[in-house]
């Protein structure tokens, strides 16, 4: 048993929902076997979730079906130190088929350019939605 599995959702702040809301890539971070992976993805951010799609074939999918603790990090940086960002911990959540499916597709479909130019069906990739547990976020001026 991990030791997340007892612990609550978290709410974010005014703040941190603008930010990730302005923003469209984060970095995600999958484990298995203790070797960390990361990658940039790009997401969109609903009802206090980041929900971003992957492909079956990829490590952080085959990472996330041993083990879906997952964290992600939406930053910032610029020449004048105004640096933000915010580190999310959760869960990851495949979203496969059905309803809602179909509901995430349009909205991915209407923000990237890349979703039109690469369409997909239910069962060729998941999305996957981050049920988040624990968050820290800094420089947030917004």
């Amino acid at each position: 048993m991990d030791n997340f599995s007892n612990r609550s959702k978290v709410k974010v702040t005014q703040k941190e929902h603008n930010f990730l809301s302005q923003n469209e890539v984060c970095r995600v971070s999958t484990s298995h076997n203790d070797i960390p992976h990361v990658v940039p993805v790009t997401y969109v951010y609903e009802n206090e979730n980041i929900i971003f799609v992957t492909d079956y074939g990829t490590r952080k999918y085959k990472n996330l079906k041993i083990n879906k603790n997952i964290s992600v990090v939406v930053d910032v940086y610029d020449l004048s130190g105004r640096n933000m960002g915010i580190v999310i911990q959760g869960k990851a959540v495949f979203i496969e088929r059905g309803e809602e499916f179909k509901r995430l597709y349009q909205i991915f479909n209407r923000k990237f350019e890349w979703v039109r130019k690469e369409p997909w069906e239910e069962g060729e990739a998941p999305f996957v939605k981050i049920d988040a547990f624990n968050k820290v976020s800094w420089g947030l001026l917004k």
